[in-house]
């Protein structure tokens, strides 16, 4: 090298040398008169960059690194810069200088190398500047075929290769923003012998002035994470699509759908023939020969080419075969096609021997459909278009969906014999005592119709809402007996359901419409018997009552139902002027709410029409009853309803009778906290601040840190996604509840965030912090609230500086 450590040398346009430093001889060993003349290309040990040869086709300044070849053979590292002159006569000539790196830049460089992380190197113009050994591999192709092209780019420059364009872009994102962007792609790359997930981190590289110089992509392998989350994805699915209904074939298609939709491309399942008679399935396999019915089979070949046995035809397995030893062990069993195995599938069967020849099966399963220690059948898995073969998480994921739908299985076998049982637990449907609640005291009174079954249509609920609310329901299905009860039963769960979207009375009862009307279609198109005592078409009336301790205020809408009684505080009793709507299942016609302030100690009184119709009255005349047995101040509840039985029902009841009293209570001002907050993030944390503050009053500082978190993130979604007026609330009742609204109709949901995401994950926060959360819409956009469990000894507490607080900023 030269005395700066620099060699430099000069080459023509034909690629040959024309002139040779010292440095260059003492570089290289070579004297000039060994290289003078000669092709510099010679000289190099591997070819030219992709990149260096784009400067030499259009002349242009190049700085890279080069592997040259020592006169006595070994390789030298050169950092070598090119420089184009144009000679007298009109030719480009090149100037080149080298040097050896220095030894850090070679450890950085090792480093890069050697990493077993899949590494690239791009310049601001999106081309690759330098990889490693990894990505060389990955990518199927040396680095010289690397650099100076896009990620993804094929080896003739030409296109993207399939997969890549996401990532492409990506790059371009970074380079442009000067942000880092994680990316997750499942592609093949061209050095991997199959598809695998990538979790790709791309990094901006920046000078001291903070300028994007490059960018910097590491790939991780995340197959075996991605594969996992996905077999975790198709169990959370199957428990929704495998045993959808109580119909055993069913069941079986669905177990085949799964399967063939996820990772097989051939599914056939068999049940014994006891099976599908819903009888008793003997408890070994081995007892006896057992015969089998083919209950469902799916392929991802049009027409299920595969199957030897159709649907429907009954056959059995031989015990020598594998499916005869998995039913006999009563244990799963994966092979891997070949000579042998092949011969024992045959045995018994040698049309599936030919089917899996023809086909080119080379993977199959035997999984027993197993459930409460009984053998119910078999099931069979196959591949033939997938490459991979059937691996030992494959086998342990078609053992649990085999054991999900055995189970489902086996319950719709079990669903005729335990049709006694079944009455039992519908009954148990209904609730007969009501449970406590902070806002309203209730008492409540069932009496079913002569019926043979004892349970009848009508029904009553109390169900807790968010923002210490509780909503009262009372409903009537025409008739009585099982059918009606069943009916009921439905409705009551769709009630629920609707309550808690947290739905307004009207809309809620217009929601109760459609399903009625669904319930008696599917009812008609069924074309089942009608029972003696039950009518030919659903009908149902309902009333639904909203109450809120906070402004003391009771929405409610009714279907068809009698009017709801209100006893006030000094004893008078009224019927309310509830807008009477249509009965459920009429369709068509509007249901209003009607809106009422409350004192506190108020009792509403709902009740079905077979407490105040009778042979011997009409319904004025049992309403007149109804209110003098109301009557009375200060009357405690359970008092007040068997005064009110004893008064209208003087014999067994022609109809069911449900009686609701629910007895209002208020929650003081010092229990309440509001503050509205201005829509800017720079609020979040003086949010915060009062909600603590306000604990502190209440004595509650030992939930104060979990709360301070709900309402940080709620503020926060509320400032960020919401609109103003942004308001925030703190109820201290038998729980804390925390509210936050906003005027943006928007549901909040959560999200699965990704490992570098910088956000979504404030709802999964709320939702694993609080002990109860939820949005429900307003007439102005929506309300999130989150409900925490309070200490029993600080809620006996009553604090005597606690105050409530309403505030603006």
């Amino acid at each position: 090298m030269g005395e700066h450590g620099v060699a430099s040398a000069a080459v023509d346009a034909r690629g040959s040398v024309i002139a040779w430093s010292a440095g260059a001889r003492r570089l290289l060993g070579y004297e000039p008169d060994e290289v003078l003349g000669r092709r510099a290309a010679e000289l190099l040990a591997d070819g030219l960059s992709a990149s260096a040869r784009r400067c030499l086709a259009e002349p242009s300044d190049w700085r890279g690194t080069v592997h040259a070849r020592h006169r006595d053979g070994h390789g030298v590292e050169l950092e070598l810069e090119a420089h184009p002159l144009v000679a007298p006569a009109g030719e480009t000539q090149w100037f080149l200088t080298a040097r050896v790196p220095e030894p850090a830049v070679r450890l950085r460089r090792w480093a890069l190398d050697q990493l077993p992380v899949p590494v690239a190197l791009f310049g601001q113009d999106g081309l690759a500047v330098a990889t490693n050994s990894a990505m060389e591999e990955v990518m199927g192709r040396p680095q010289k075929d690397l650099l100076g092209r896009r990620v993804g780019e094929s080896a003739d420059g030409r296109r993207l290769l399939p997969g890549f364009e996401g990532l492409a872009d990506a790059v371009l994102r970074v380079l442009r923003t000067g942000e880092t962007v994680p990316y997750e792609a499942w592609l093949h790359a061209p050095g991997e012998t199959r598809e695998h997930a990538w979790l790709v981190s791309l990094s901006p590289l920046k000078d001291e002035a903070g300028e994007v110089r490059g960018m910097c992509l590491a790939a991780m392998d995340s197959t075996e994470q991605f594969l996992a989350r996905r077999r975790l994805s198709m169990l959370n699915e199957s428990s929704f699509r495998i045993g959808s209904t109580l119909d055993v074939a069913r069941t079986a298609e669905e177990l085949a759908e799964v399967c063939t939709d996820y990772f097989a491309d051939f599914v056939m399942v068999d049940l014994l023939d006891s099976v599908l008679a819903g009888e008793e399935a003997p408890p070994s396999p081995g007892a006896g020969r057992l015969v089998f019915h083919r209950t469902a089979q799916r392929s991802v070949l049009e027409g299920c080419p595969e199957a030897v046995i159709p649907v429907g035809s009954r056959h059995t397995y031989d015990e020598t075969s594998p499916p005869g030893r998995a039913l006999t062990t009563g244990r799963a069993r994966l092979y891997t096609i070949d000579d042998v195995t092949r011969q024992l599938w045959a045995a018994g069967s040698p049309e599936r021997a030919r089917s899996i020849e023809i086909h080119g099966i080379h993977s199959l399963m035997a999984v027993p459909l197993r459930a409460r220690g009984v053998t119910l059948g078999l099931s069979v898995l196959a591949r033939h278009r997938t490459q991979e073969p059937f691996n030992e998480d494959d086998l342990l994921l078609a053992e649990e969906l085999a054991a999900r739908a055995a189970v489902c299985v086996d319950n719709a076998r079990r669903y005729a014999r335990e049709h006694t049982i079944a009455l039992g637990l519908q009954r148990s449907l209904l609730r007969h005592h009501a449970p406590r609640q902070a806002a309203v005291e209730i008492a409540s009174r069932y009496q079913p119709a002569s019926s043979r079954a004892g349970i009848g249509g009508d029904w009553f609920d109390v169900i807790p809402l968010s923002g210490a609310r509780v909503a009262l329901v009372v409903g009537d299905v025409v008739g009585h007996g099982v059918r009606a009860s069943a009916t009921m039963g439905r409705l009551r769960t769709a009630v629920r359901t609707l309550a808690d979207v947290d739905l307004a009375p009207d809309e809620l009862l217009t929601q109760l419409d459609d399903i009625v009307l669904r319930l008696d279609a599917e009812t008609t198109a069924d074309g089942a018997e009608e029972d003696a005592d039950s009518p030919g078409e659903i009908g149902a009336t309902c009333l639904y009552a909203v109450y809120d301790p906070v402004s003391r205020r009771c929405s409610m809408a009714r279907a068809g139902h009698p009017p709801p009684a209100l006893v006030t505080p000094d004893g008078d009793a009224t019927f309310l002027d509830v807008p009477a709507g249509p009965p459920l299942g009429v369709g068509g016609l509007p249901f209003e709410t009607a809106e009422y302030d409350l004192a506190e100690g108020s009792v509403l009184a709902l009740y079905t029409d077979g407490l105040v119709l009778a042979p011997d009255h009409d319904m004025d005349d049992g309403l007149a009853l109804l209110g003098r047995a109301l009557g009375g101040k200060g009357r405690p509840l359970e008092e007040t309803c068997d005064g009110v039985m004893r008064s209208l029902l003087t014999e067994r009841p022609a109809d069911d009778v449900v009686l609701l009293l629910a007895r209002t209570h208020a929650l003081d001002a010092d229990q309440v906290a509001t503050w509205d907050i201005p829509a800017d993030p720079t609020f979040v944390a003086r949010a915060r601040k009062l909600a603590c503050d306000q604990l502190a009053a209440w004595r509650l500082e030992d939930v104060s840190f979990v709360t301070e978190l709900i309402v940080s993130e709620l503020v926060t979604n509320a400032v960020r996604y919401g609109g103003s007026p942004v308001q925030l609330r703190l109820i201290r009742d038998t729980t804390l509840i925390c509210e936050v609204s906003d005027s943006s109709s928007t549901a909040p949901h959560m999200r699965r965030a990704r490992a570098f995401d910088e956000g979504g994950r404030g709802l999964l926060l709320v939702a694993q912090l609080a002990r109860r959360w939820g949005s429900r819409h307003t007439r102005t956009g929506k309300t999130i609230w989150a409900e925490q469990a309070i200490p029993d000894e600080e809620r006996k507490t009553t604090p005597p500086n606690a105050c409530g607080s309403t505030g603006q900023w």
